[in-house]
C-alpha cells in the first residue's frame, strides 16, 4: 500500500507498470527500470509478466481438465468431475445456440477461451500488494508486477488477433470466392455495372471496417472492464495508509466489489466466448 515514501500517484503507476523486457536505448538488452524505459523500448519489448501468468493459467487449465478427464468415473464421480462436466456441457450448448456450422474445433476453442480468460480475470481477485512485494523483496523495487493478463491491452488484442485470424481463415475456406463478394457487393448494389463497379471501393471500405471492429472491439472490451476493476481495487488500497478508520472502510469496501466483481470476472470470460462463436459462425455462413 502507499506508504509515507510513495506517494499515491506513484503506487498506482507503479502497480500499472508491467515488467518489460527490452533493448535500451544505449543498444542493451535488459528489463526496464521505470514506465519512461519500457515505453522507450518500443513495440518489440515484452511484457514479460503478462506473458508469464498466461503460460502459468493455461497450463492450470490444461492440468485441471486432464486430470478431470483422466479420473472420471460413472460410479459416484467426485465434484470435481461433476463442475468439469457442467462447464463443458455449458460450453456445449452456447456452440449449438451459436454456431450453425460443422467444425468439430469451435467446441474445444469456445471452452479453452472461457476457462483461460475466466483465470486470467480471477487473478484480480488476489490482494493488489501481495504478488508485487514478494517480488520486489526477492528482485528488487524496479522488479514490476502486473499479476492480471487480461488488464494488458497486448494480451487481450493478441487474442482478439487469433479470433480475427480464424475469422478471416474459415471465410476464405468455406465461401472462397463468396468471402470477396462479401466485402465488395454490399451493402450497397446496383444492376448497372458501372454504378456497381462505383459502388465496389465504398463497400470494401464499409465492409473492412466492420470486419476489423469486431476483433478490435472484442478485446478493448475485456481490456477496458478488467482494467477499471483493477484501478477500483488499487484505489481502494491507497485508503489503508490513511488511519484506522480509512481502513476499516476499506475493508469493508474491498470485500464489497471483490463479490461484485466476481460477476464481472465470469461475465467477461462469457461475453468473450460467445462472440468468438458468434465470429466464427458467420465466418461459416455462406449466403
Amino acid at each position: 500500500m502507499a506508504s509515507g515514501t510513495q506517494t499515491s500517484t506513484e503506487y498506482i503507476q507503479h502497480h500499472l507498470t508491467n515488467l518489460v523486457f527490452g533493448m535500451h536505448h544505449d543498444g542493451h538488452w535488459g528489463f526496464a527500470h521505470n514506465a519512461q524505459e519500457a515505453t522507450e523500448m518500443g513495440f518489440w519489448a515484452i511484457h514479460v509478466d503478462t506473458m508469464m501468468w498466461s503460460i502459468i493459467l493455461a497450463a492450470v487449465f490444461l492440468w485441471l481438465f486432464k486430470r478431470a478427464a483422466g479420473k472420471i468415473t460413472m460410479e459416484a464421480p467426485s465434484g470435481f468431475q461433476n463442475f468439469v462436466e457442467m462447464c463443458v456441457d455449458f460450453i456445449n450448448n452456447q456452440v449449438k445456440d451459436g454456431f450453425h456450422g460443422r467444425n468439430p474445433l469451435i467446441a474445444p476453442l469456445a471452452l479453452t477461451i472461457f476457462a483461460w480468460v475466466f483465470l486470467m480475470n480471477l487473478m484480480d481477485l488476489l490482494p493488489v500488494d501481495l504478488i508485487p512485494y514478494i517480488v520486489q523483496k526477492i528482485f528488487g523495487a524496479h522488479a514490476y508486477q502486473k499479476i492480471v493478463p487480461s488488464t494488458d491491452p497486448n494480451a487481450t488484442l493478441g487474442m482478439a488477433l487469433g479470433v480475427f485470424i480464424l475469422m478471416i481463415f474459415y471465410g476464405i475456406k468455406v465461401k472462397g470466392i463468396g468471402f470477396v463478394k462479401e466485402l465488395t457487393l454490399q451493402p450497397f448494389s446496383s444492376k448497372n455495372p458501372v454504378v456497381q463497379t462505383i459502388f465496389v471501393p465504398i463497400n470494401l471500405f464499409l465492409e473492412l471496417v466492420s470486419l476489423i471492429a469486431k476483433p478490435f472491439s472484442l478485446g478493448l472490451r475485456l481490456f477496458g472492464n478488467m482494467y477499471a476493476g483493477e484501478m477500483i481495487f488499487i484505489l481502494i488500497a491507497i485508503m489503508y495508509s490513511a488511519g484506522l478508520v480509512l481502513g476499516v472502510i476499506a475493508g469493508a469496501l474491498q470485500l464489497g466489489w471483490a463479490i461484485f466483481h466476481i460477476l464481472v470476472i465470469t461475465l467477461q470470460a462469457f461475453i468473450f466466448m460467445v462472440l468468438t462463436i458468434v465470429y466464427l459462425s458467420m465466418a461459416h455462413e455462406d449466403h
